[in-house]
C-alpha cells in the first residue's frame, strides 16, 4: 500500500500537538467539500492528511476551484492503492432509477481502505498529541478502527443539507410532533436510490453511533432551524456546521488562463445568462438532450449549457467519452443563444460572474450551496439521491429557486415548452426577481456570518478549539 506525502511542510510530526485526517467518499460531490474543507482547517496551521485512492485524489485536485493552487501543496496526500475495479459507462436508458449505479464498483473498491488508513491512523497517534479524523458518512466503515484508538478522536460528515439529514432523522424516528414549526411536504426516497446503494448506505450508519460529532457543510444562516432540531434529536453529541466551505469570492485571472465560458461571459449584459447543469452523474437520454436544446432554444434567454455524461468510477480511464451531438440545425441554432460545454466547468466561476442571473440545476448539494452562496436562484430539476429533499429547501422553505419537473413526474420526459417556461419564470418575471432578491440577500447575509464576530466565524472557532484543547 503506497503512501506519498507531497508536501512542502516538512515532517515534524512529534512537534505536532493535532492532526486532522480528511477520508472523503469517491465521488465528486463528496471528494469536492472534505478538499475545501481540508484548506479551511489548514489556515488555522493545522497540519492536514487528505487520503483515498490515486484515482480520486488526482479528480479532487485536478477540479478544485476558488483556491490558490499552492496552498493544496501543504495538504498530505496520502494515495493508496486498492484492488482494480470496473468503470463502465453510465446508463441513460435504466428504467429503474436515474442513480449512478455504474459508479457502485468504484465505491465498493473504496472499502478496502481500512487497512491502510488504520495503519496511517496508528502512526500519526504515536507522534501527535490527537488525531482528529474526518470521515464521510459514506466511508464510516473505513474509518472504523479510529474509535480504538486512544489518542483519536472520529466525526462524522454529513456531505448533504442539515434539512434533508432532518427529514431521514424525522422520518426513522416515526415523525413526531414539532411545536412551532412547519415542515413542508417533502418527497419520499422512492426512486431516489437502488436497493444496492440503500443497503450499503445501512451498513455505514451502523458505525455512526461510535463518532464523537458530526460536521455539516452548511450555515446557520441558511438553515439554523434544522440544525437546531437535528441537534435535538442527537442529544448530546456535538454538532457544528462550518460550511460554506468553498470560496465565497473568486479571484479572475488574467486572460491566459481563463475558461472559454468566463471569456464569453464577460461579453454578456448582468444577470442575463441562465446556466445549465446537471452536475457529474446525470447522464440524460438523446431526446431528453433535444428537448433541452429546443427549449433553451424557445426561451430565448442567453444560457451556458454544460451537455457531458456522468463521471466514469475512474475519470481518467482512457477510453473515449461519449459527445453529445444536437440534431442537424439545432446546433447552429443553439449556439447563436449561448455556449454548448462539452467537458469539465469552472461551475465556483461561473456562478460568482456578474452575467450570470439563474441556474438551472440538479440540486446536488455542493452546486445548491455554491449557487446560494453566490446569490443565483435556482430552476430544480432533480434526479436521484438527496436531490429531490434538497430541492425543497430551495424552493420551499428557503424561496430562491422553483420546481422544473414535479418529482412525481421523474419518470416522463420533459419537455422543451415545459424547459422554455421554466427558464422564462426564473429569467424574466417578477417572481423570478423577487428569488433573486432572497438569493442575494442570502448571500450577504452569509458573508456576514464569516466576519469577526459572525455566526459562522464563530462556529469555525468553536470547532478548531474543541480540537486543539
Amino acid at each position: 500500500m503506497a503512501s506519498n506525502y507531497q508536501s512542502n511542510s516538512g515532517n515534524n510530526l512529534h512537534q505536532t500537538k493535532v492532526v486532522v485526517v480528511l477520508i472523503p467518499f469517491p465521488a465528486q460531490g463528496h471528494l469536492n467539500q472534505l478538499l475545501h474543507l481540508s484548506q479551511q482547517i489548514l489556515s488555522h496551521n493545522i497540519p492536514v492528511h487528505y487520503v483515498g485512492t490515486t484515482t480520486h485524489i488526482h479528480q479532487a485536485t485536478t477540479r478544485v476551484q476558488g483556491w490558490d493552487q499552492n496552498s493544496i501543496s501543504n495538504i498530505h496526500f496520502h494515495h493508496f492503492e486498492v484492488p482494480p475495479f470496473v468503470s463502465p459507462p453510465p446508463n441513460p436508458n435504466n428504467s429503474e432509477t436515474k442513480f449512478p449505479s455504474h459508479l457502485i464498483p468504484s465505491f465498493e473498491a473504496s472499502s478496502h481502505l481500512r487497512e491502510p488508513i488504520a495503519t496511517l491512523l496508528h502512526s500519526l497517534s504515536c507522534e501527535a498529541k490527537r488525531v482528529i479524523v474526518i470521515h464521510d458518512s459514506l466511508m464510516a466503515s473505513v474509518a472504523q478502527d479510529a474509535t480504538n484508538m486512544a489518542n483519536v478522536e472520529n466525526y462524522t460528515f454529513h456531505s448533504t443539507c442539515a434539512f434533508t439529514n432532518f427529514l431521514s432523522f424525522w422520518d426513522e424516528m416515526g415523525r413526531p410532533s414539532l411545536e412551532n414549526s412547519h415542515i413542508p411536504d417533502f418527497p419520499s426516497l422512492e426512486g431516489c436510490f437502488t436497493t444496492q446503494f440503500i443497503d450499503f448506505i445501512t451498513s455505514q450508519c451502523e458505525f455512526w453511533k461510535f463518532n464523537d460529532g458530526n460536521i455539516y457543510n452548511t450555515s446557520r444562516e441558511i438553515e439554523g432551524a434544522y440544525i437546531e432540531f437535528i441537534e435535538h434529536i442527537s442529544g448530546s453529541k456535538k454538532l457544528w456546521s462550518l460550511g460554506p466551505f468553498n470560496a465565497l469570492s473568486i479571484e479572475r485571472k488574467n486572460s491566459k488562463g481563463r475558461h472559454v465560458t468566463v471569456e464569453w461571459l464577460d461579453k454578456q449584459e448582468p444577470s442575463s445568462v441562465i446556466y445549465v447543469s446537471f452536475g457529474t452523474t446525470t447522464t440524460f437520454t438523446k431526446e431528453q438532450i433535444q428537448q433541452i436544446a429546443i427549449g433553451l432554444e424557445q426561451s430565448k434567454q442567453k444560457f451556458i449549457w454544460v451537455l457531458r455524461d456522468a463521471d466514469k468510477g475512474d475519470i481518467f480511464d482512457g477510453n473515449e467519452v461519449k459527445r453529445h451531438e444536437l440534431s442537424n440545425g439545432s446546433e447552429e441554432s443553439v449556439e447563436e443563444m449561448g455556449l454548448v460545454v462539452r467537458d469539465w466547468a469552472p461551475q465556483l466561476e461561473i456562478l460568482s460572474h456578474p452575467s450570470i442571473g439563474g441556474f438551472m440545476s440538479h440540486c446536488g448539494w455542493n452546486s445548491c450551496i455554491e449557487s446560494i452562496t453566490m446569490g443565483v436562484p435556482i430552476a430544480a430539476w432533480p434526479m436521484h439521491s438527496d436531490q429531490p429533499r434538497n430541492s425543497v429547501l430551495i424552493t420551499e422553505v428557503l424561496k430562491v429557486g422553483l420546481i422544473v419537473k414535479e418529482w412525481a413526474k421523474r419518470d416522463e420526459l420533459v419537455t422543451a415548452s415545459v424547459i422554455e417556461k421554466a427558464v422564462r419564470r426564473l429569467m424574466e418575471t417578477k417572481e423570478g426577481k423577487d428569488m433573486k432578491e432572497r438569493a442575494m440577500k442570502l448571500k450577504n447575509a452569509i458573508r456576514k456570518s464569516m466576519d469577526e464576530g459572525g455566526v459562522s466565524r464563530m462556529e469555525m472557532t468553536s470547532f478548531i478549539a474543541h480540537i486543539t484543547r
